[in-house]
């Protein structure tokens, strides 16, 4: 099949350390090109893959100027997508709804995963006024806002089987790892971790908008002798860390999607402690592969129970859910059901238009 990946500019594919959807589309990218998948990745230019790859811009737009437009940068990319549609068979977008607008542009089928947050009701209309895109969710969670639609599917991320190794032992450590805002609450996993008397690694990116929130709210809480902040690490920092990890802690107070972090700790065989937010109870078993709490008290008293929870059962949950296989297989299936409701519409128009031809005027 020839495939079309359209990924966000904003980190490059894959992320050389934080960075979400990109490190998706690398993941799927990678597995669909060893099935012998013929992809096109458009993404930005120093990103690395076995794919063709098409710039959308020079470099990761964080990294570049801070200056440039990234949706004209975006919304150029693709432009140039929908200009060489002809050359796919699918075209597959991580976007969100850019681009939606130029899909009249072309008859070729586009799948559309939606990454983000979908409770934003000024998004709806946006969505439902396209019906002929197979839209994808990343969780059953994420989609419940947002009706209207017809959804092709849920496929949950997934990693490459060896991407990180499991670490039977763990150190005595509790883990913040991803991004400083407020809707991840790293301050909540600082006082978790403090009234539960066990030390705190931070290993996450500040990004502009939020270095207010890390000023004011965080900084403050990093003197204390049982957390250390490490700032923003690459992968294999991040397998050290999670491996050695006695649990992550992911006090999140907003309708996480996903939660990448999760099934990268999974896959080390580290525990979760998450507050019941979005896709939590969907993506960690309670009482298996985490404790899934609600207010701060109830995680420091999880902090103490999580010697109750088998790391070996960590890493089997992610080898049976969670693998770049059983995503790429997922996506694979939604391919061809687009492909096929796509010819049907196409053979439902030309039959429409001969009638027409053989009706009297």
């Amino acid at each position: 099949m020839r495939i079309a990946q359209i990924a966000p500019l904003f980190e490059r594919v894959p992320p050389h350390r934080y960075g979400g959807t990109e490190r998706v589309v690398s993941y799927l990218t990678e597995e669909l090109v060893a099935r012998g998948h013929d992809v096109t990745l458009f993404a930005s230019g120093d990103s690395i893959t076995r794919a063709r790859l098409v710039p959308g811009a020079p470099k990761s737009l964080r990294l570049g100027d801070p200056h440039v437009d990234p949706v004209a940068l975006h919304l150029g990319m693709l432009l140039a997508v929908y200009e060489r549609a002809k050359e796919f068979d699918l075209i597959h977008s991580h976007t969100d709804y850019l681009g939606l607008p130029l899909i009249n542009r072309s008859s070729v089928p586009r799948v559309q995963t939606l990454h983000g947050r979908l409770d934003l009701p000024e998004i709806h209309p946006i969505y439902r006024a396209f019906p002929e895109v197979a839209f994808v969710s990343i969780s059953d969670a994420q989609r419940a806002p947002l009706d209207g639609i017809s959804w092709a599917g849920t496929v949950h991320h997934g990693l490459p089987h060896d991407l990180y190794g499991f670490h039977e032992s763990p150190g005595d450590y509790l883990l913040f790892l991803g991004r400083i805002s407020p809707e991840k609450r790293p301050d909540a996993a600082i006082r978790v971790a403090v009234r539960a008397g066990v030390p705190l690694r931070i290993a996450a990116k500040v990004d502009r908008p939020d270095q207010g929130y890390f000023d004011q709210v965080v900084r403050p809480l990093l003197g204390h002798p049982l957390v250390e902040y490490l700032g923003e690490v690459d992968d294999g920092e991040k397998e050290r860390l999670l491996g050695g990890a006695l649990a992550l802690l992911f006090p999140i107070d907003w309708p996480e999607p996903f939660g990448m972090v999760l099934i990268e700790a999974l896959a080390c065989g580290t525990p979760i402690i998450a507050r019941r937010r979005g896709s939590i109870p969907e993506i960690v078993t309670e009482g298996r592969t985490g404790l899934i709490c609600e207010t701060e008290a109830e995680m420091v008293r999880a902090v103490q129970r999580i010697g109750e929870l088998h790391r070996t059962d960590c890493r089997s949950e992610f080898e049976r859910r969670f693998t770049v296989a059983k995503m790429t297989d997922g996506y694979t299936a939604i391919y061809e059901r687009a492909r096929t409701r796509a010819g049907s519409t196409t053979i439902r128009a030309d039959v429409r238009a001969g009638l027409e031809r053989t009706l009297p005027a």
